[in-house]
C-alpha cells in the first residue's frame, strides 16, 4: 500500500490549480511508493473563496496564514505556487521546518535571493524541484534522448521564439493579483523571468551552459495604472528581449520573447542545429517533434540523399518518454500533463535517492543567467555567466 505523501499548495490561481489537479491524478497513472493527499491550501483570498477552492480539488483543510501551513506537523511537503517576491521567505521557512519543496519558476526574484534558498533546502537536506515543466513535454524529453544517442552530433546553433500578446493593450493595468506579472516589485522582471526562463532552462538542459550574452530590452508602454494604488505608475518590467548566447560547448545561441507578438498565444519554440542533425519543437503543437538526421549516428556515415529530410515524429508510442502511462499510440496528451510527469518524477527521486531535475541548484544556474541578461540589456556588454 502506497505511504501517504501530505501536501500543502500555497497559492490558489492558475498554478495553484495545475498544481493541485497534477497531485490528484499522478496515483492514477504512476505506480509510485508515495500517494500524494491533498492536506491543505493556503492564498492570501476572501475565505470564502479560499474553501471554494479545497473542496472544488478535494483539499482537507485551508489555512488563511501560510506560516500556520508551514509548521503543521501533518504536512511533509511544500508546494509554492505564489508570486514571484514570495518565494525565498515562504522556501526559507519550508526548510527550516524540515518540509520537502516545490516552487514556481523562476526560483527567485535574483541570483542572490536563490543562493540563500539553494543554502536553506541544503542545510536542511529536503527534497526540492523548481517546477520548469516543458522538460516533461514527451517531444521536448524525446528531443534530450536524441541529444544523449549522439543524433545531434556537435551543435552549432540553438534558437529560441517564446511569443505572447497579452499585454498590447495600453489599458491593461499593472499589478494585483491578476497583473503582478506586471510590477516590477512582485515579478523582478517581466518576459525574462517569465518566459525566458523556461527557455533558458530547456536550452541548457539540451545544449549544456550558457557562458556569456548580450542583451536588449525593451518596455513598449511606458506607463500602466497600478490596480492597488489606483494611480499611473511607470512600468518597469521588460514587454520584450533578445539576447545572443555563447554556450560552453562553442555552439551559439539566439532567444527572442516577447508579450507583444499578436495573435501569438504560448508559441514557445526552439531549434538545435548540429553535425549530425537537427530537431525543432513548438509548444503549440507538443505532440510532434520535427527532425532531420544528416549522419547515422550507428556508422557515421551521410544518409543516403535520397531519403534525407526533416521527419515529423508523432509523440504518441509507448517507447516514447511518459506515453506508456497514457493511452494507446495516437492519442495525445496536452499541457496539464507535464505537471503529472513532474510530481511523478519528483516522488521517484525522493523514492530512489536521486533527485529529480531542475533542483534549486540548477533554477539558481537559470537565475544566473537572467541576472546577466539584464544587467547586459543596461550595460549594451558582453556579460560572462558564473
Amino acid at each position: 500500500m502506497a505511504k501517504p505523501f501530505n501536501v500543502g499548495i500555497i497559492g490558489m490561481g492558475f498554478m495553484g490549480r495545475t498544481h493541485s489537479n497534477a497531485y490528484r491524478k499522478v496515483s492514477n497513472f504512476f505506480q509510485l511508493e508515495h500517494k500524494p493527499v491533498l492536506k491543505a491550501v493556503c492564498a492570501l483570498e476572501p475565505e470564502e473563496k479560499l474553501k471554494a477552492f479545497a473542496d472544488t480539488w478535494g483539499f482537507e483543510s485551508y489555512e488563511t496564514d501560510w506560516r500556520k501551513l508551514v509548521e503543521r506537523k501533518d504536512i511533509d511537503q511544500i508546494d509554492i505556487c505564489t508570486p514571484n517576491a514570495t518565494h525565498k521567505e515562504l522556501v526559507l521557512a519550508a526548510a527550516a521546518a524540515g518540509k520537502s519543496v516545490i516552487c514556481e519558476k523562476p526560483l527567485a526574484m535574483s541570483a542572490a535571493e536563490a543562493e540563500e534558498m539553494v543554502a536553506a533546502v541544503e542545510k536542511a537536506g529536503v527534497a526540492n524541484l523548481v517546477c520548469f515543466n516543458y522538460r516533461r513535454v514527451p517531444a521536448v524529453t524525446l528531443a534530450r534522448q536524441l541529444v544523449d544517442e549522439g543524433r545531434i552530433g556537435r551543435p552549432f546553433h540553438y534558437r529560441v521564439n517564446y511569443l505572447q500578446d497579452w499585454t498590447i493593450a495600453s489599458d491593461v493595468p499593472q499589478g494585483g493579483a491578476t497583473l503582478w506579472r506586471l510590477d516590477i516589485k512582485t515579478a523582478g522582471s517581466g518576459v525574462t523571468g517569465d518566459l525566458l526562463a523556461h527557455s533558458i532552462d530547456t536550452a541548457e538542459w539540451l545544449n549544456g551552459p550558457i557562458q556569456s550574452v548580450v542583451a536588449k530590452t525593451e518596455t513598449f508602454i511606458k506607463e500602466r495604472m497600478h490596480q492597488d494604488t489606483g494611480k499611473v505608475e511607470p512600468v518597469k518590467i521588460d514587454d520584450a528581449c533578445m539576447f545572443l548566447a555563447m554556450f560552453a560547448n562553442g555552439s551559439m545561441g539566439t532567444f527572442e520573447s516577447t508579450r507583444y507578438a499578436r495573435g501569438r498565444k504560448n508559441y514557445n519554440t526552439f531549434e538545435l542545429n548540429g553535425e549530425a542533425g537537427s530537431l525543432y519543437f513548438n509548444l503549440e503543437d507538443p505532440q510532434y517533434l520535427d527532425y532531420f538526421r544528416y549522419l547515422d549516428p550507428a556508422t557515421g556515415k551521410k544518409v543516403d540523399s535520397h531519403v534525407t529530410g526533416w521527419q515529423r515524429i508523432h509523440v504518441t508510442n509507448s517507447e516514447h518518454p511518459y506515453m506508456k502511462k497514457w493511452w494507446v499510440p495516437g492519442c495525445t496528451i496536452g499541457y496539464e500533463h507535464t505537471f503529472v510527469h513532474t510530481i511523478a518524477d519528483y516522488l521517484h527521486g525522493i523514492e530512489t535517492g536521486t533527485p529529480a531535475q531542475p533542483d534549486f541548484r540548477s533554477g539558481l544556474r537559470t537565475q544566473k543567467v537572467c541576472d546577466a541578461i539584464i544587467a547586459s540589456a543596461a550595460s549594451g556588454k558582453w556579460v560572462d555567466i558564473p
